[in-house]
């Protein structure tokens, strides 16, 4: 179903970031071409080197290398991108989004790609209950970005509410999903 697709996978700093392994993992087992591309805060959740590992292809995080001035195009991920999925993303990358702020390589391959965009909030109860996040959700689906509804069960503080990204395996589902109704429109 993924042969051959290009997805970029976009992260953010949260505790949910250990998820984004698998969803690399699993998206590349079924064929697809994976790109990652994480904030510069999500480096405090999980590494740049697993996720390459697992991707086969270096990590872009900055807009360029402060060692060689090699350059990470956003231009050039939005465009290679079939899709961009950001698993996780938190209630501060969500209002950046909505409100067309771009401050990292994340926002602003965000905003220059031509690429269908799937969005997995991750987010304790209270943020995610917030008017702002509802209303960024609303204003993001409204661009016509595609949400993952987050899941009820324990979260990251100790509480248990709403707020849980959702299991990898569901993302996987989602995007094949994704995947199979973009072929049956073009049909």
């Amino acid at each position: 179903m993924l042969q051959g697709k290009k997805i970029l996978v976009g992260l953010t700093a949260s505790i949910a970031a250990y998820k984004t392994a698998t969803i690399v993992r699993l998206l590349v087992r079924e064929g697809a071409e994976v790109q990652v591309i994480m904030t510069p805060m999500a480096r405090e959740f999980i590494t740049p080197v697993t996720l390459s590992a697992l991707s086969g292809k270096p990590v872009h995080i900055e807009f360029f290398s402060g060692q060689d001035g090699q350059w990470d195009s956003h231009v050039d991920l939005g465009i290679w991108a079939d899709l961009f999925l950001i698993a996780p993303v938190t209630a501060s990358t969500l209002g950046k989004m909505a409100n067309g702020i771009a401050n990292n390589l994340l926002l602003t391959t965000y905003l220059s790609c031509k690429c269908p965009v799937i969005l997995a909030p991750a987010m304790d109860l209270d943020m995610y209950q917030h008017p702002s996040t509802a209303r960024n959700i609303k204003i993001l689906q409204s661009y016509g970005n595609q949400i993952i509804e987050p899941v009820t069960g324990e979260l990251a503080s100790g509480l248990y509410g709403k707020g849980r990204m959702e299991e990898p395996e569901i993302i996987l589902e989602k995007v094949k999903s994704f995947f199979a109704s973009s072929s049956d429109d073009k049909n």
